[in-house]
């Protein structure tokens, strides 16, 4: 069972809404987290060794886990989304955009 990091800055609205796409997937877990010090949850070694499939929703994302998390993601995949923090949590057009983006996960 493959496990999915979702990664955005404060983990309020973007990552915890693809988080809630795969709760009781029957393929997929999937956590999520922030890399803002202000995050909700923020990301940390645990998770990244955790994650087989990491998801960020934006480039600067990645920039961070490349900066903080050198090492542990050599390895692991990054996808960048390319989705902009300006959805609320849950909204249907976020839910629109993350379906489409991770059919293929879903």
């Amino acid at each position: 069972m493959p496990n999915l990091l979702f990664i955005c800055s404060k983990n309020q609205w973007r990552s915890p809404t693809a988080e809630l796409l795969f709760k009781n997937h029957h393929i997929h877990l999937a956590k999520s987290a922030g890399t803002s010090d202000k995050a909700r949850i923020k990301v940390n070694q645990k998770m990244i060794a955790w994650a087989d499939l990491i998801f960020v929703m934006e480039r600067k994302h990645r920039q961070i886990l490349e900066q903080n998390f050198q090492e542990s993601i050599a390895h692991k995949p990054i996808i960048v989304l390319h989705i902009e923090d300006k959805y609320q949590f849950n909204h249907p057009e976020l839910i629109y955009i993350l379906q489409t983006s991770l059919q293929d996960y879903l």
